[in-house]
């Protein structure tokens, strides 16, 4: 037990920070005259008092964490920050169970963005606030677990990203700490940005707010069950689609911006790639849109862009229904849904780093057989690939695979359709949002899937934000070992 005070310590801090977070739906219901802002206070006292309760018992000297305690917290608090973030839900009048509270929650706190709730529009402004407010703070809790903790644990190959480094010009911050308030500074800036541009494109300040944590975050929750699509506005789309952009992008990448090595950013393969794949995406649905459906250019390109935009960065805005634009615009938006963006950002999915070590390392093997005694080396971003990082990407979409398999099979099991067997396994996995077909499509919910099919993919939520491995090595034996 005494191994795992430490990890104790953090979880209790890191709930005594939620539950003071609660007090600001509080503050927004109370000044609407809302009763649910007793709930919020009550939650909030129940989250704080076992948050600073945990901390004080497990109250520790100066300890250094091993990798068996990070892997251990990486998990136990994302799991433990839910459990109290569904109180609100629960408690509230909207009607919910607790596995719709938790699903709900993981679903913000994860940035995954599928909802269980129906009548988002007439919801009180506590809730809504409370939604945005959990993306946003998964937000920047990925992005400091993508560049600070995953590549210390060697996780699916982000070793790669590792900011401390025996070469020093490669040495972007030398200390957590540093990582970590330059990626808060750029993260707030962005959000006040987006703040003021969805404002002065009609948003009411309250819908501004909302929309801007929870776009920065690349998460979706919207206050609205049309998503942006209520507001009828290209200008709210455009802007949407820019600030979507900006957080699929590596946060260090805006500091080096700052600092003047614009060089090293212009550098990043990753980022081409990404923007690339992007742009193909776009043209591809565009052309889809106007030789089948006799749409507008101008239309085709905003709604081609947006949804495609929000559905790689795994955001899950929508502005239509994407469901009905045909057999092609459908099989590229499900997997687009796996992509993902760039490491270090707020994005899902497999990511594009991982994508590209994949296709040097095939590439190198497919020009082994014609030169046997040929030496090929797999490069990424210039530099040479070292094998454990190969290795390590090529398990981690081994296992990827493998768990989209086993929760599809699972939802199946749960009397689910295929269609809503299989993406509900991929929006889950890759922290997307809606799914596809007529029940967790752009235009429905989760709300009418069973209690069990809710609890796995909620499981799922938090295997795809962690990157797979983080959780599942609590499963193995050797784990709780001595």
């Amino acid at each position: 037990m005494k191994e795992f005070r430490p990890v104790l310590f953090v979880v209790g801090a890191l709930l005594t920070t939620l539950g003071a977070f609660m007090l600001i739906p509080a503050l927004a219901d109370a000044s609407t005259g809302d009763s649910n802002w007793s709930k919020f206070l009550a939650a909030s006292f129940l989250t704080v008092f076992t948050g600073v309760g945990l901390a004080l018992v497990s109250r520790v000297g100066p300890a250094r964490f091993t990798v068996k305690q990070t892997f251990l917290l990486t998990t136990l608090s994302w799991t433990a920050l839910t459990a109290f973030a569904a109180l609100p839900f629960a408690m509230s009048d909207l009607g919910l169970s607790y596995a719709d509270a938790f699903f709900e929650a993981m679903s913000g706190i994860t940035t995954t963005g599928s909802t269980v709730i129906v009548g988002i529009d007439s919801a009180p402004k506590g809730i809504l606030l409370w939604r945005a407010l959990l993306q946003w703070q998964g937000g920047i809790g990925i992005i400091v677990m993508a560049i600070a903790v995953l590549p210390m644990l060697r996780v699916g190959g982000m070793q790669l990203f590792r900011t401390e480094s025996s070469d020093r010009s490669d040495k972007v911050l030398p200390r957590p700490a540093q990582i970590s308030t330059v990626i808060g500074v750029a993260y707030l800036v962005l959000t006040l940005f987006a703040v003021v541009a969805y404002w002065q494109a009609g948003m009411s300040a309250f819908e501004a707010v909302c929309h801007a944590m929870t776009t920065i975050s690349t998460a979706g929750f919207s206050t609205s069950d049309q998503s942006l699509g209520y507001f009828q506005s290209p200008a709210i789309e455009w802007i949407a689609t820019i600030f979507m952009i900006l957080g699929g992008l590596p946060f260090i990448m805006y500091y080096r911006i700052i600092i003047g090595q614009a060089r090293l950013t212009s550098q990043e393969t990753q980022v081409h790639c990404f923007l690339v794949v992007i742009g193909l995406s776009i043209l591809a649905v565009v052309l889809t849109l106007v030789a089948q459906r006799e749409a507008s250019l101008e239309t085709a390109v905003r709604h081609a862009a947006f949804n495609v935009v929000s559905v790689i960065t795994g955001t899950g805005y929508s502005s239509t229904d994407y469901g009905a634009w045909g057999g092609i615009a459908v099989s590229l938006i499900f997997f687009l849904m796996l992509v993902g963006g760039c490491t270090g950002s707020t994005t899902g999915g497999i990511k594009i780093f991982r994508l590209q070590v994949l296709a040097a390392t095939a590439w190198v093997q497919i020009r082994r057989p014609l030169q046997p005694h040929g030496i090929f080396i797999p490069h990424f971003n210039r530099k040479p690939i070292p094998e454990p990082v190969a290795e390590a990407v090529t398990s981690f979409l081994f296992v990827f695979v493998a768990c989209f398999v086993a929760i599809t099979l699972g939802l199946g099991a749960l009397g689910l359709d295929f269609i809503t067997s299989m993406s509900g396994a991929a929006t889950a996995l890759a922290n997307v949002g809606p799914g596809l077909g007529p029940i967790i499509g752009p235009s429905g919910t989760f709300a009418p899937l069973p209690d069990a099919a809710k609890w796995l993919l909620s499981f799922a939520m938090l295997l795809g934000r962690l990157e797979l491995f983080t959780v599942l090595v609590l499963f193995m034996p050797s784990f709780w070992r001595d």
